[in-house]
């Protein structure tokens, strides 16, 4: 493994960016600006990570709208982000050569296919005589630092919730001065030399789109800015964050993934922001939504099966069904439930799902059509923007039943009382569905309910509710009914 910090002086270090597109409150580069002479940016374009089935347009897009903000201001300032392409144990070793840099430094990542490469990136870099230093940045907390008193990790949100506060008021961390670190030691463009064009999507088969989420530091820091601001949404987020039709909440979630925006300054904002605030309740939600983010990185770390197998072991005896073609249905937004289609239409056309719609389209997958959650994590791995394998894993696994502190099997989201209790009106539902705009308030929730007057193109329902609920039931109690059935793996 890669060497922790140490107080080393080299005369050339490399930051080696991956998920933290951004100058400040970047611990990595901090690290690397107080240990050498001169520092030069990385990235490195890898076309077989781009070529797998975990990634689509939507994120792709987010991280090279992130790296030409980046490359802008580094050239604003007479370096440049330096881009190569290729596998990573041999760009970089070689990068390194090219620029006679002796250190290399980047922020961890708890993705095991991340923590594999980086490995392999180490043991090459020390074949050539360079030094390596991995940082915790993408988390407040480490992994193996918030723990129980028999000094396990935490299975459940709400002690390790609490647990977590207890440490951050004890000694918070607070953002790093990274920007200010990088002054007078960036390397000048002229000695970075030739370096590859940004990368844009279409030349790696991805059709970019305007819709899709701008992604940059300068845009996560006005989010940041407008959501804190007076009246902005932060004093309103428990009230309005479960309403799609509602800006209710700060979008900042693309940001956060691709890294153009610290997770230390989005708590140290949020904490300043509530005291002495009358709307500190609602900004304690909001809080407790970053927690849950610090929750789900450390269950992918210390249980790092859930990438790819339930995180409750019996819930491996689950049959699923195969049905090709309902999946297709609810994957185009034609299951005939219109917050199910809507949230749906959402995510296909804009590459970002409002928070509510996720658990109710993956409690509707998994519950009322009886379908794998692998299937949907794979789809929104393809269709977000703010695709990131520990939070989209947690979600799906607890719209399942089968992960850590999920949802009780016998919970099963009722689409239309879901429908009718968060989006009222219609007012989202007619947004993305236009067809339904002229279905009276009454018959929009449940079109079917119509009968013959439904002169309207929109499809039938493609379960019936009632029936689909007692056939997840019954699939699920003799697997998860016993309380013993619910102890993970290991």
């Amino acid at each position: 493994m890669c060497k922790e910090e140490q107080h080393v002086e080299y005369t050339r270090s490399i930051l080696w960016l991956r998920r933290d597109l951004r100058l400040r409150d970047n611990t990595a580069l901090a690290a690397a600006a107080s240990a050498s002479r001169e520092v030069v940016l990385a990235f490195n374009v890898d076309p077989a990570l781009l070529a797998g089935e975990r990634v689509g347009a939507p994120i792709v897009q987010a991280f090279f709208d992130a790296l030409a903000v980046l490359r802008a201001e580094l050239r604003e300032r007479g370096s440049d982000l330096a881009i190569v392409q290729g596998a990573f144990e041999r760009t970089l070793p070689e990068l390194a050569a090219r620029l006679r840099a002796d250190a290399v430094f980047f922020n961890e990542d708890y993705d095991p296919a991340a923590m594999a490469r980086d490995a392999a990136v180490c043991a090459a870099l020390a074949r050539a005589g360079i030094a390596t230093h991995a940082l915790l940045d993408h988390v407040v907390f480490g992994a193996d630092e918030i723990r129980t008193d028999a000094d396990a990790p935490y299975k459940v949100f709400t002690p390790y919730a609490r647990r977590w506060r207890d440490r951050y008021a004890l000694a918070p961390r607070l953002p790093v001065a990274s920007e200010r670190a990088i002054e007078g030691k960036l390397l000048a463009r002229a000695e970075i030399g030739a370096t590859l064009d940004l990368p844009v999507p279409e030349a790696f088969g991805f059709e970019s789109s305007p819709r899709y989420p701008a992604c940059g530091e300068a845009v996560a820091l006005e989010m940041l800015d407008a959501f804190f601001a007076r009246g902005g949404g932060a004093e309103r987020y428990r009230d309005e964050r479960d309403l799609p039709a509602v800006d209710g909440t700060s979008h900042l979630s693309v940001q956060l993934r691709a890294g153009t925006i610290g997770i230390r300054t989005c708590v140290a904002r949020a904490f300043a922001a509530k005291r002495g605030s009358r709307h500190a309740e609602q900004i304690d939600t909001w809080i407790n939504e970053l927690i849950w983010r610090e929750f789900y990185q450390m269950i992918l770390k210390q249980f790092p099966h859930v990438d790819g197998e339930p995180f409750v072991h019996a819930a491996r005896n689950l049959r699923w069904s195969e049905d090709r073609a309902a999946f297709a249905r609810w994957c185009e937004g034609k299951t005939g439930y219109p917050i199910v289609d809507a949230a749906m239409r959402q995510l296909n056309e804009t590459g970002w799902m409002h928070n509510r719609l996720r658990m109710i389209v993956a409690s509707f997958l998994t519950k009322d059509l009886l379908i794998d959650w692998r299937w949907g994590e794979r789809y929104f791995e393809q269709r977000l923007a703010d695709a990131d394998l520990a939070q989209n894993n947690g979600g799906w696994q607890w719209a399942a039943s089968t992960g850590t502190d999920a949802a009780p099997y016998f919970r099963v989201f009722n689409p239309v009382l879901q429908s009718k209790k968060f989006d009222p009106t219609g007012a989202f539902i007619r947004r993305m569905i236009p067809e339904l705009a002229g279905v009276p308030d009454k018959y929009l929730h449940a079109p079917w309910e119509l009968g013959p007057l439904m002169q309207i193109d929109y499809p039938a329902p493609i379960v019936d509710h009632a029936a689909a609920r007692l056939r997840a039931l019954a699939a699920y109690e003799p697997v998860l009914g016993k309380k013993s059935a619910l102890a993970p793996r290991g």
